[in-house]
């Protein structure tokens, strides 16, 4: 086996294998040598076949017949209920359970890592690190929340001593890891089942920078409330060097001037006194903040500036952040993972100024019944940047239902706001919808975090036809 294989995981099983989060760490055990195992509602997906290529046994559903009496360990996310055929096996065949989070803080031990924490961002920003440093030859070790190019590519093990994950905040499980170096791209009140205040969150962020290694590096935005809030709790602490980026003044990496170029940016920051102007290939002022934040931590392991500023040029997007799904009759649909309003807005926002004077289109599904309870009604505000909106049911994903809780909470907001909305709770009619809504340069955005993305292809086949 390679290196870095914990014993307790050469046989492990996987529930919810196909999930963004634990399909990562299923392959990198994979290409470690592993005899890995799972099981996943979906077993004929994209994903499930990608990891069946690296000899991975993905079963379709859940059954306890599905977990191996020989299994070291079963892994499994904070979105497993205890009810869990195949949780239950574990339990009277006495395999240890192991959380996702542990899973991939053994992965990163003896290495050099680098957590990417934030309400928004993670995905892109742990991309972009990923797609450099393999461009510069260091062949990192990757787990990333969204597939860069194709189903699978979402990890890899990497012969190099750089391990670049995401850092996920959403159940605590960000605790677990100890960097060396951290990067906090912004600190926002979400994850609602989990969190009851603001101040919660920043607590939790705070134990995060904890647990950075002593001689690490905490590198945070200047700008975002709550990053500064947080950078303003752990000044000082003993072994922590804290680098900061941003616009405003004062920032240690600081970035004077985005210029859009269509659906790409050109990105100028100064940096220890010298100026680097570096292309990011997607659009937006948020993804170039997410690019320096990338270079800043690159820079903090001992990267040149001017290599890393030139290999974030290779970045080309991931899966579902603003990726173009294609075109048919002059309309271009675009997938988009925004669920938060503040992620809606600045999608939005990119999309519109790389769009002219074409109208956007807005699929917008709501995601989690929790979320929509603190935030429909900014979330509604945020689809009054787009020119109208279809609005689709929440998608539950790990949730039960709250009375009262309903879509209509976004779309009374959204009108409120002078938004031109409807509402379209049938998902099979969406592509009839749009195709009668659009005209030749047009943009449409599917968005949302559930299964929304699916829509893509139908709408474009429905506009070919």
């Amino acid at each position: 086996m390679k290196p870095g294989l914990p014993t307790a995981m050469e046989r492990p099983h996987f529930i919810g294998i196909g999930g963004a989060g634990m399909s990562g760490i299923a392959k990198i055990l994979a290409q470690r040598g592993a005899h890995v195992a799972g099981s996943d509602s979906r077993g004929d997906s994209e994903t499930a076949e990608a990891l069946r290529a690296h000899g991975v046994t993905v079963h379709g559903g859940h059954a306890a017949e599905n977990l191996a009496a020989d299994s070291t360990c079963v892994v499994v996310s904070s979105a497993i209920r205890a009810d869990n055929p195949e949780l239950a096996r574990a339990a009277e065949l006495g395999i240890p359970v192991v959380h996702r989070s542990d899973a991939l803080a053994a992965l990163m031990d003896g290495l050099r890592p680098i957590a990417v924490a934030g309400t928004h961002g993670k995905t892109t920003t742990t991309s972009m690190l990923a797609v450099s440093l393999s461009a510069l030859g260091l062949d990192p070790s990757y787990a990333i929340g969204g597939d860069l190019d194709a189903p699978g590519s979402n990890a890899h093990h990497g012969e190099g001593d750089i391990f670049v994950a995401e850092a996920d905040e959403s159940d605590r499980t960000f605790h677990k890891y100890t960097p060396q170096v951290a990067i906090i791209l912004n600190a926002e009140l979400d994850h609602h089942a989990n969190y009851a205040s603001i101040e919660e969150i920043y607590e939790s962020f705070e134990t995060f920078v904890g647990k950075v290694v002593p001689g690490g590096t905490l590198v945070v935005a200047h700008g975002q409330e709550g990053a500064a809030e947080i950078a303003r709790r752990v000044a000082g602490k003993e072994g922590l060097t804290v680098v900061t980026y941003g616009e405003e003044e004062g920032a240690d990496v600081r970035i004077t001037k985005i210029t859009p170029r269509g659906l790409t940016s050109e990105v100028t920051v100064v940096l220890d006194g010298r100026m680097l102007t570096f292309t990011v290939s997607v659009p937006g002022r948020h993804y170039a903040h997410n690019a320096v934040a990338a270079l800043a931590a690159g820079v903090a392991l001992g990267i040149p500036a001017h290599n890393l500023a030139s290999a974030l040029g290779k970045y080309t997007g991931v899966k579902r952040r603003l990726q173009l799904k294609g075109e048919a009759a002059g309309v271009q649909v675009i997938d988009s993972y925004a669920h938060h309003p503040t992620e809606m807005t600045a999608d939005l926002e990119a999309i519109r100024g790389a769009a002219g004077d074409a109208r956007i289109l807005v699929v917008f599904q709501p995601h989690l019944f929790s979320r929509t309870q603190e935030l429909g009604k900014e979330m509604g505000q945020s689809l009054a940047l787009a020119d109208a909106s279809l609005v689709l049911d929440i998608y539950p994903a790990r949730e039960d239902p709250i009375p009262g809780v309903t879509s209509e909470l976004i779309i009374a907001a959204a009108r409120s706001a002078g938004a031109d909305v409807t509402a379209e709770y049938d998902k099979a009619a969406v592509a009839d919808a749009i195709a009668g809504m659009a005209k030749p340069g047009d943009l449409v955005l599917t968005m949302g975090a559930g299964d929304v993305t699916d829509l893509g292809p139908a709408i474009l086949a429905r506009l070919s036809s």
